[in-house]
């Protein structure tokens, strides 16, 4: 039989999930549009999205290893858009904790335009990302972001298996 006391460490601890999971909801929410942005390519929503003192950290391979607020964005989705019109991000993986959301996903894309140097091959790519993010008032203010980049060298042709 419980306690009173058990009675009031359920009610509690009920009472803090339902505290908590308000804004880890309010979060994922907010990383799903990010993909989806990346997949259908609306720069009006960055803005709503991402702040304007954002900073996005990629792997140090890159030509650009950082991009910098909205501009910064639209420069990144454009470039990855241009190279693979029908880029798309799904997400496998999602996780919040410590202030931070972190996304494992796989994006697809059809090699349709200039990318990296490398001239369109037409080829399909499927590579796998994962990125940390660090949202402040419901903006995306930082990421941390890395890729499969030697799969993705591989699928482009500049490596061989």
């Amino acid at each position: 039989m419980l306690s009173k006391l058990s009675f009031a460490k359920i009610a509690l601890f009920g009472l803090y999930d339902r505290m908590t999971s308000a804004p880890k909801t309010a979060e994922i929410s907010v990383i799903r549009e990010l993909h989806n942005l990346w997949n259908i390519g609306n720069l009006k929503r960055i803005p709503q999205i991402y702040s304007s003192k954002f900073i996005a950290h990629m792997p140090k391979g890159w030509a650009q290893s950082e991009f910098r607020g909205h501009e910064g964005v639209k420069e990144a989705i454009l470039r990855i858009r241009n190279a693979f019109p029908d880029w798309h991000e799904q997400i496998e993986d999602i996780v919040v904790d410590q202030g931070k959301v972190v996304t494992r996903y796989v994006s697809t894309g059809t090699h349709k335009g200039r990318f990296i140097g490398v001239e369109p091959t037409g080829r399909t790519v499927k590579v796998d990302e994962i990125s940390i993010y660090h949202l402040d008032s419901g903006l995306v203010v930082e990421q941390w972001c890395l890729t499969d980049d030697l799969s993705l060298a591989q699928q482009l042709g500049l490596l061989s298996r």
